[in-house]
């Protein structure tokens, strides 16, 4: 493996915005083969069956995604460390339920920002839960609702998803990947 580097970069335009729009959960282990060119997921295969189930949850105002670079000169080793927190607004029984699972489990997440970037965090080894509140505020104006940190620990950064955001489907349409040539169900949550 080569580190030299292979392209310079200059000043970007000033056209994007921060911010997360949606993150898919989707269970570990079910993104079937996944293929990368150029550090980008071009090809999934789902599950077994070529399948692939993905939960939408619909994100507004305070979450973020961030990944911190860890090197070490002396052991020789760089990892990604890859954390989602999340603010989920109102309370719920069904939330609790869900939550619950979700922080047993170590999903695969495909985080989407408001600039259409879709990255897979927890690529090879999922994100797990490692903290988190269920709050119900003090003051009318306090969230009640739930907080959520997730974090992955990766050989590499959380790679960009080749998806269109005018697909059905998106981010895992079949247009996109052919290897998903199963159902695809994106299930997307309810107002409560």
């Amino acid at each position: 493996m080569s580190c030299d580097l292979t392209l310079g970069r200059k000043e970007p335009c000033k056209d994007v915005v921060g911010g997360l729009k949606n993150v898919y959960f989707v269970a570990f282990g079910k993104l079937g083969t996944v293929s990368l060119t150029n550090d980008e997921i071009t090809n999934l295969t789902g599950d077994t069956s070529n399948n692939l189930t993905a939960f939408k949850y619909e994100l507004k105002g305070n979450s973020s995604f961030e990944q911190t670079i860890n090197a070490s000169r002396e052991n020789g080793t760089t990892f990604f460390d890859q954390t989602l927190n999340l603010t989920l607004k109102k309370l719920t029984k069904e939330d609790n339920k869900e939550l619950k699972l979700l922080a047993y489990g170590r999903p695969h997440v495909a985080v989407e920002d408001y600039n259409g970037n879709v990255f897979m965090m927890g690529l090879e080894h999922g994100a797990d839960v490692n903290g988190g509140s269920i709050v119900t505020g003090a003051g009318m104006a306090d969230l009640s609702g739930y907080t959520l940190t997730l974090n992955a620990q990766e050989t590499a950064p959380a790679n960009f998803m080749d998806s269109d955001t005018k697909d059905i489907d998106f981010p895992f349409s079949v247009v996109d990947y052919a290897g998903l040539t199963g159902t695809i169900t994106i299930t997307e949550g309810t107002n409560s």
